[in-house]
């Protein structure tokens, strides 16, 4: 999920689907397609380890990167796991100076390894050594035997030289801000807060900021690749990981091996567009939870499901007015936090159970469960601190990767249209089109067509009722990337693998381990 700054809508993130229940239910899937192809496939090592030495990529080496190609990692024990670092250059335009440090952790593989599985959860702005930590958690057991789970920081997250713009209390407060002003006193309140965010990020960030794109996280992939003694990436990206490894393809077709992307997104759509989409995936998802309670019976949201739309959304109104109380005798809810709280549980079905407790309590006046919700959603702490810096590096990466905006000015004009593809939220994500206004930096990566010609195949997983990435994206991504392969799945909730559906499952497995890959236009 795209989680932009000001308005913040927001995060493509692996990491928001899973984590609110503690045990999670998987849903029950399909049977698998057998009509598939198949690829060379690389060969078994010893099991449980795993060799760091460089080997010759199947591209040639970037002239001037040699010695960052040539590097090996050291790995130490951390936990059950090994943890590393990476080295690379701050530019790479300038491979000669600054260089900065990627945070890496690599769950060992538990049987017969046949090499490493570099994973992404998206983002952007996620850190992804915790997907390799939870390997157990996100990945299926025939994963775990075959690969080494190899998570990484993408530059500016997590542990690897992380983008700041704000400290915690004035993070919690910019985040509890009115993602939807409608006074003249409100939006001037929004443009400050605004300011505050990219001075605060230029003042505490300097120059990283203008190096986080998306574009050198690839590039910093590919020299991952190499001290993993790897020739070819096998890699499985989640929701923004997505565009991440469809970056790497276009980058880097020569060095691609078996990617795997999930929750697509559409690297074609511009801003406007992307926002749109988003947009009507939220509402898509919100109107799936309405139906559900309306089939159950007695839905307290009302008894169709335009009934539930209305007073959920009577309900964010009567918030923006008079923010409610909370058990946090400090916070009330406020608009801000009670729209992440109810499009947090959207991203897994699993979770509806928790956004019924949220709206039913807020319902009654009491904002607790929204807020812990949107605490969760933002990574934020008990005691006040955040778990990492994704709310921050989100709108630095976003912004470089496309800087285009509008003024708050202009936001009226498209209130028409975004209200049209959302009746709920359309309003917050057109807010959302002024996020990297008044950005300071700029990229020194050109753009590059998203278009992996010359790679092996990727396949690309949608799910037809996603709400960070709407399904309609993945066909696109699909059709964009030269050897794309699309698996679609019929479901509900944000990606689609290790959800509880064997039929992508067994093709993911497939074509990761065995090499087969799916026939394209599968449907699970």
């Amino acid at each position: 999920m795209k989680k932009w700054i000001v308005a913040i809508i927001v995060v493509w993130s692996l990491v928001i689907v899973s984590g609110i229940a503690v045990a999670v239910v998987l849903v029950t899937g399909g049977d698998d397609d057998n009509d598939a192809q198949r690829d060379p496939s690389p060969s078994p090592t010893t099991p449980g380890e795993s060799s760091t030495s460089p080997t010759t990529p199947a591209g040639p080496v970037p002239a001037g990167l040699e010695s960052f190609y040539s590097q090996q990692v050291a790995w130490e024990q951390c936990g059950s796991d090994k943890c590393g670092t990476l080295t690379v250059p701050l530019d790479y335009a300038e491979p000669t100076g600054e260089t900065i440090e990627i945070a890496l952790e690599m769950a060992p593989a538990t049987g017969e390894r046949i090499g490493s599985l570099v994973v992404n959860p998206g983002g952007p702005g996620a850190p992804g050594t915790d997907t390799a930590k939870d390997a157990d958690y996100y990945f299926a057991p025939e994963l775990r035997v075959a690969y080494d789970i190899v998570g990484f920081d993408p530059r500016g997250t997590g542990d690897s030289s992380p983008i700041d713009c704000l400290p915690d209390d004035q993070l919690d407060e910019y985040l509890a801000g009115d993602p939807d002003p409608d006074t003249k006193a409100e939006v001037a309140d929004f443009n400050a807060d605004s300011a505050d965010y990219w001075s605060g990020c230029a003042e505490r960030s300097g120059d990283l900021a203008a190096h986080v794109s998306t574009i050198e996280a690839a590039r910093d992939m590919d020299v991952l690749r190499a001290a993993l003694g790897e020739s070819q990436l096998a890699y499985l990206g989640f929701s923004y990981g997505t565009r991440l490894g469809a970056t790497y393809a276009s980058l880097f077709p020569a060095n691609v091996g078996r990617l795997v992307l999930d929750g697509a997104v559409d690297p074609s759509l511009p801003t406007l567009e992307g926002s749109l989409s988003q947009a009507k995936g939220f509402e898509t998802a919100l109107r799936s939870y309405l139906q559900n309670c309306v089939d159950l019976g007695d839905c307290f949201l009302g008894d169709s499901v335009d009934a539930g739309l209305k007073t959920v959304k009577d309900l964010l109104a009567d918030i923006d007015a008079q923010p409610i109380p909370t058990d946090d005798p400090d916070r009330d809810l406020t608009v801000g936090r009670a729209f992440y709280g109810v499009v947090a549980p959207l991203y897994s079905k699993d979770n509806w159970t928790y956004l019924d407790q949220g709206l039913e309590q807020a319902l009654d006046g009491d904002g607790s469960t929204l807020l812990f919700l949107s605490d969760f959603y933002t990574s934020r702490n008990e005691d006040g601190t955040y778990a990492d810096n994704s709310v921050e590096a989100i709108g630095v990466i976003n912004c470089l990767d496309d800087p285009w905006s509008i003024t708050s000015a202009q936001v009226k004009s498209h209130y028409k249209e975004f209200e049209k593809a959302s009746p709920t939220f359309g309003d917050v994500f057109a807010w959302g089109l002024v996020s990297c206004n008044g950005d300071p930096f700029t990229s020194t990566e050109p753009d590059i067509p998203i278009t992996g010609a010359g790679a092996a195949p990727i396949v690309v997983i949608g799910t037809t009722r996603d709400p960070a990435t709407p399904y309609a994206e993945a066909v696109a991504m699909a059709d964009q990337l030269e050897s794309g392969v699309l698996l679609s799945r019929d479901g509900d909730g944000h990606t689609a693998y290790n959800k509880g559906n064997a039929c992508i499952d067994d093709a993911v497995h497939a074509y990761l381990i065995d090499g087969t890959v799916p026939a394209d236009g599968t449907e699970c």
